[in-house]
C-alpha cells in the first residue's frame, strides 16, 4: 500500500492483517498472531501468558478502535464531523428565519429549494476542483464563499431586503465542499487494498451522515427558539468554516493530487456509473417521500426515530466483514430496503396507531444505511483513483435530486389521497431502486458471457 510518511506500514498493518484481502500487511512482524480466520481469536491467544492474552484485545476485535487507530484519523475526523453538523442545520434555520420575518413558508420553502438546485449544479463542479488541485487549497475558499452566503442571507432577512436578494444569497452556499466524500476519499486513500478496512470507514461515514442529520435541525430549532431567528444560520456558518479549517490542516493524510489532462473524462462516463447513479436517484426518493409524508401524518419528530435506525444499523454493519459480491450485497440490501418500506405503511392502514409507526419507522430506518454503504463502496470502485471526490459528489448529487422528486410526490399524494396513501410513495421507490439495480446487475452478467 503506497502511502505518504504520516501512514507507515508498520503501524496499522497488525490492525488490518485479520482480513484475507490485504496480504501485503502481513509481512510485519505482528501479522503471524493476527493472520488467522475472519474475527475469530489468533492462535497466539490460546496460549501462554495472562498479560500476551489481554495487550491488544480492543485493535483485535473492535474494527472502529481499529479505524481511528490510523495515524491522522482522528484529528480529520473531528474536523470533518464540525464541519458536517451544519448540513443538518442550514435548511431549517433557514425556513424559520425567513417564514418568522416574511410570514411565508411558500417563500420559505422557494428559497431552500433553489439552494438545493444549486448545489446539485456547483457540487460536482467544486468537487473537481477538489480532485484537481488538492482539499486543503480548494475547500477553504469554498467553505468562505458558502459561510459569505449565509452571513448575506441573515443581513438580507434582518434588514427586509428585496425578496430576490434572499434567492440569490442562499444560493450562493452552494460552493459548500463535500465534507463527507473528501472524508470517505481520505480513508480510500490511506486503506487502500483493504477492503475489509474501507467498508468499516463507509460504514462510520454513514452512522456519522445520519448523526449529523438527525441532531442538526434539532440543533437549529432549538437555537432559532431559544434565542433569536438567525443564531441556527450564524452558529452553522462558524461550526462549518471551523470545522473545514481544522480538516484541511491535517494534511498529512489529505490524498495526493494525480496528474489530470484536460482530456480527462468525467466519472459520469466510468461504466456502470450511470445506472449507480440512477439507483441512487431512486433512494433518495425514498428518504424525501418517506420526510414529507411522515411529518404531515405524525410530525417532524418521528424521524428521528428512521435516522436512529439507520445510524444503529450503520454501525453494526460496518463491523461484519463483508462477504461475497458487492453488487449482490447491493441487491440484497435493496430488497431488505424495499421489504421494510412497506411496514410504515402497513402500520398507518391497518392499526393508525403512532407509537407502532414509530417502531416501523426504526426497523425501516435499519435498511437505509447498509444501502447507502455498498452503494458508495461501489462508487468508489468504478471510480478513477483520482476522481473520488468527483464522483462521490455525482452519488450525493443524485441522491438530492431524488429527495426533491420523492418530496414533491409524497407531497402530491398526501394532499390528493391522504397521508396514509402516501406511504406507498416511499415503498414504491424502493422497489423501482430494486429493479434499476438488479436490471443493472444482469446486464452485468450477461456481458461477461
Amino acid at each position: 500500500m503506497s502511502q505518504e510518511t504520516s501512514q507507515p506500514t508498520t503501524s496499522d498493518a497488525p490492525a488490518h492483517a485479520t482480513t484475507s484481502d490485504a496480504p501485503a500487511h502481513a509481512t510485519t512482524s505482528d501479522a503471524p498472531a493476527q493472520h488467522t480466520s475472519h474475527g475469530a481469536a489468533p492462535e497466539t491467544d490460546r496460549a501462554p501468558a495472562p498479560d500476551a492474552v489481554t495487550a491488544r484485545p480492543a485493535p483485535a476485535r473492535n474494527p472502529y478502535l481499529r479505524l481511528l487507530a490510523t495515524p491522522g484519523a482522528r484529528a480529520f475526523t473531528a474536523g470533518n464531523l464540525l464541519a458536517r453538523l451544519p448540513m443538518g442545520m442550514f435548511s431549517v434555520s433557514a425556513v424559520i428565519m425567513i417564514a418568522g420575518a416574511h410570514d411565508s413558508y411558500a417563500l420559505a420553502g422557494a428559497v431552500t429549494a433553489t439552494g438545493l438546485a444549486a448545489t446539485a449544479v456547483v457540487a460536482p463542479w467544486t468537487a473537481r476542483l477538489v480532485d484537481r488541485y488538492g482539499q486543503a487549497r480548494v475547500a477553504v475558499p469554498a467553505t468562505a464563499l458558502a459561510v459569505l452566503g449565509s452571513l448575506t442571507l441573515v443581513l438580507c432577512v434582518r434588514f427586509d431586503a428585496p425578496v430576490w436578494t434572499l434567492f440569490a444569497a442562499y444560493a450562493a452556499t452552494a460552493t459548500t465542499p463535500n465534507t463527507g466524500g473528501m472524508s470517505r476519499a481520505r480513508w480510500a486513500h490511506l486503506h487502500r487494498g483493504d477492503p475489509a478496512a474501507l467498508h468499516t470507514a463507509n460504514s462510520f461515514e454513514q452512522a456519522a451522515d445520519e448523526l449529523c442529520f438527525m441532531l442538526g435541525p434539532v440543533l437549529a430549532a432549538t437555537l432559532c427558539g431559544a434565542l433569536f431567528p438567525e443564531a441556527g444560520t450564524l452558529t452553522g456558518a462558524v461550526l462549518l468554516m471551523t470545522g473545514v479549517l481544522i480538516f484541511a490542516a491535517q494534511r498529512a493524510t489529505e490524498p495526493p493530487v494525480a496528474p489530470r489532462t484536460t482530456a480527462t473524462a468525467s466519472p459520469f462516463r466510468s461504466p456502470q456509473m450511470p445506472a449507480l447513479l440512477t439507483v441512487f436517484l431512486a433512494t433518495g426518493a425514498v428518504f424525501g417521500s418517506m420526510e414529507v409524508v411522515s411529518i404531515a401524518h405524525a410530525g417532524g419528530a418521528i424521524l428521528a426515530l428512521q435516522a436512529a435506525g439507520s445510524c444503529v444499523a450503520g454501525l453494526v454493519y460496518g463491523s461484519l466483514r463483508p462477504a461475497g459480491d458487492v453488487h449482490r450485497r447491493l441487491l440484497l440490501c435493496l430488497a431488505c430496503m424495499t421489504a421494510l418500506m412497506s411496514l410504515p405503511l402497513l402500520a398507518a392502514t391497518t392499526t393508525g396507531s403512532i407509537p407502532v409507526l414509530a417502531g416501523c419507522l426504526l426497523l425501516a430506518g435499519a435498511a437505509t444505511a447498509p444501502t447507502m454503504v455498498t452503494g458508495m463502496t461501489l462508487i468508489q470502485r468504478v471510480t478513477p483513483q483520482a476522481q473520488l471526490n468527483e464522483g462521490m459528489t455525482l452519488a450525493v448529487t443524485a441522491l438530492l435530486g431524488g429527495i426533491a422528486a420523492g418530496s414533491a410526490a409524497g407531497g402530491w399524494l398526501v394532499e390528493h389521497a391522504g397521508t396514509v396513501t402516501g406511504y406507498t410513495a416511499p415503498l414504491g421507490a424502493a422497489a423501482l431502486a430494486l429493479v434499476i439495480a438488479a436490471t443493472g446487475y444482469a446486464t452485468r452478467r450477461s456481458g461477461r458471457r
